[in-house]
């Protein structure tokens, strides 16, 4: 397990404006961003011999052939390795484990992966032609059974229903939860790409925002955003002849935990983490910053819970005096995260993880950033990617 440790890098990022941004499709916005992932490692779309593709919610049916479409939108040929994967925001760092695999394999040299999506649409005038709804806050929308037959349907009300159980079981509190919404407003304040980078947020602010189901405020739920985000894996040795810092990728793994998480709380963390941190030869105690998966509040709280920052059930008190915003123990979700940067599901923690471990964060840069631990989920609580990332090549 441990011979991949570090053998692959991650060599370019592009990050196209997001947010309320109209007028590029989804495909539009993935061709944007793996340009701008190709220009910032240095290189060429010839270059790439692999493309692996995450298509959001605006994709529809042609998700499925998201890969050849953007194949055909950038002119790309002779590939040796194409897919469209979904496992919802664990789809990210799945993709970077297929890529690590493939290189590591001989399959493939140079591989991008990226995310975009674009279900936003434009206000619609006062005269009521035109324009479209501006989208639902999470995920994914579904109904079915005998949740929707209670009034349990859509993404939100499934995960308020694990928060309700986990403030039922261990006395969470609201505060609590608006602690970490209010730490990631804080570190979008440094993020010039950030949605909420001009707009500061106290705890009362954060009451104040209105319900959108129980427990869940506004703010405890992510943002929903308009863009794409692509990153480039390549070999440590190619990477380190790019224009980049190359960002070395310790150790990854997945879990799917199966099961009812109502009655669990557990996500699949602790199995993708057991993977990812036995490749890379490191302990928790190593991590020195997190980049983790917040379709909610709760999601943050329920991760730390999971990778063994705090034990079961301690994780509101773990969230509580700043430990995790700037200038805290353990900085977590340094560019606002998916509640105050922008919401490309799990590649949001993925690149301001390469941020973090380029030294390009600015007056967000965390002071050590020798191991970052990045998360990603998906469903409720259904998957979960783990990506070990650093700016060591040992």
């Amino acid at each position: 397990m441990a011979s991949l440790r570090a053998k692959t890098a991650i060599a370019g990022l592009g990050i196209t404006e997001q947010g309320k941004v109209y007028g590029p499709s989804a495909v539009g916005f993935a061709v944007e961003a793996i340009r701008l992932a190709l220009e910032d490692a240095g290189l060429k779309g010839s270059d790439l011999d692999g493309l692996l593709v995450n298509p959001g919610m605006s994709w529809g049916e042609s998700g499925a052939m998201a890969s050849f479409a953007v194949q055909q939108a950038m002119g790309l040929r002779d590939l040796k390795l194409t897919a469209a994967m979904n496992l919802g925001g664990a789809t990210a760092g799945a993709m970077i484990q297929q890529a690590v695999l493939a290189i590591d394999a001989g399959l493939a040299n140079t591989v991008a992966c990226v995310f975009s999506d674009a279900p936003l649409k434009p206000p619609k005038p006062k005269d009521g032609k035109g324009g479209g709804g501006s989208g639902s806050s999470g995920a994914y929308a579904f109904a079915g059974g005998l949740n929707a037959a209670y009034g349990a349907f859509g993404v939100n009300a499934l995960y308020a229903l694990l928060t309700q159980r986990h403030m039922h079981r261990f006395g969470t509190t609201h505060d609590q939860l608006g602690a970490i919404a209010v730490a990631e407003r804080a570190w979008a304040q440094g993020n010039p790409q950030a949605q909420f980078a001009g707009t500061t947020l106290t705890l009362e602010q954060y009451h104040a925002s209105r319900w959108v189901v129980e427990p869940f405020h506004l703010l405890d739920c992510c943002l929903v955003s308009n863009g794409g985000l692509a990153v480039i894996v390549t070999s440590a040795e190619r990477a380190r002849s790019l224009r980049q810092p190359p960002v070395y990728i310790h150790g990854l793994g997945q879990g799917h935990p199966g099961g009812d998480p109502l009655e669990t709380l557990m996500s699949g963390a602790p199995i993708a983490a057991k993977t990812a941190f036995a490749m890379a030869g490191a302990q928790l105690a190593d991590v020195t910053f997190c980049e983790l998966y917040d379709c909610y509040t709760f999601t943050v709280l329920n991760t730390l819970e999971d990778y063994g920052f705090c034990a079961k059930g301690e994780g509101g008190a773990f969230v509580e005096g700043g430990r995790i915003g700037p200038g805290g123990a353990l900085p977590v979700n340094t560019g606002g995260g998916q509640l105050s940067s922008f919401y490309m599901w799990g590649m949001t923690p993925i690149g301001e993880a390469v941020i973090q471990c380029r030294g390009q964060g600015g007056t967000r840069q965390v002071p050590r950033n020798d191991l970052g631990l990045v998360s990603g989920n998906g469903g409720v609580l259904s998957t979960h990617a783990t990506l070990l990332l650093s700016k060591h090549p040992s």
